[in-house]
């Protein structure tokens, strides 16, 4: 038999696509997207429906100002925008810990049910594990692009003279959030070469997050130099950045320096893996 290409676009898209045909078109996906509808509605029927009045209450003003030394939360008082300003804290926040679950299975599964060696024969390693990364961040990106509409829509039905604005916060927003989250999926990659099942690749990452984050603190506090492995964790730059306190440089950088790293790791781990 013919041994594959190094890299084919065909295989890679269809690869890709199977996950958004998993998320949106199979039960189990529809389960998880439900969910995940019924978390935003109340998201943006509340907090985000309810952003001005939050903002613009001296109480809020007051504990934006008191830790603006820390994350600079002041700093999104003076968007016009207030909808977008609480939609930028949440998604910040919430989408990286979302991204790890629905994420959990990239190659996993199919190492598990057997038909990953199928697939191998079919396509090459890399692009197997490239095209289920490329494939999750799709549907990162469309649940992301899909919750910043509704936002808009919350937007334009308070004050639709801002909606021109709105769109152009929205498209700067989604760009950002993307890249930012990008690292959060290449990590489940790397952990899906190695992992059992999903639900270990979940506990593996959380550990990572958090065993990890303790053993680098003791580093830093023996050793201050030793600061530069917080770059080892993805999301490091997020609390300077969810107050608009990093160069737009920086901010695409980081992330997309991670991203090429722990899949390079993740591409020689799973070349030299049994299937």
């Amino acid at each position: 038999m013919a041994t594959p290409s190094p890299v084919n676009v065909g295989r890679l898209t269809q690869i890709a696509g199977f996950e958004l045909v998993r998320m949106f078109l199979t039960k189990r996906g529809l389960i998880a997207l439900a969910a995940f509808a019924l978390v935003w509605l109340v998201i943006l029927r509340y907090p985000i429906g309810q952003a001005v009045g939050i903002i613009s209450s001296p109480d809020f003003e007051q504990i934006a100002r008191d830790i603006s030394g820390s994350i600079g939360l002041s700093k999104l008082l003076d968007w016009p925008e207030a909808e977008f300003a609480m939609y930028w804290l949440i998604a910040l926040y919430s989408f990286p810990v979302f991204s790890l679950f629905i994420c959990s299975d990239q190659t996993v599964g199919d190492r598990e049910r057997g038909t990953l060696r199928f697939l191998s024969l079919r396509s090459t390693r890399f692009e197997i594990l490239f095209g289920r990364f490329l494939g999750q961040l799709a549907v990162l990106t469309c649940l992301v692009g899909i919750t910043l509409i509704a936002t808009l829509a919350v937007l334009g039905f308070r004050e639709p003279s801002l909606l021109a604005g709105g769109l152009g916060r929205a498209v700067s927003i989604f760009l950002i959030l993307i890249v930012t989250f990008t690292p959060f999926v290449a990590l489940m990659s790397l952990i899906n070469t190695f992992a059992s099942s999903s639900r270990l690749s979940i506990v593996l990452a959380i550990l990572y997050f958090t065993a990890g984050g303790i053993i680098v603190g003791l580093l830093e506090w023996q050793i201050p130099a030793l600061s530069v492995l917080d770059y080892l964790f993805p999301g490091v730059q997020i609390e300077l950045l969810a107050g608009q306190n990093l160069l737009l440089l920086s901010a695409l950088a980081i992330p997309l320096g991670q991203t090429a790293v722990l899949l390079a790791v993740a591409q020689r781990i799973f070349a030299r893996s049994s299937l």
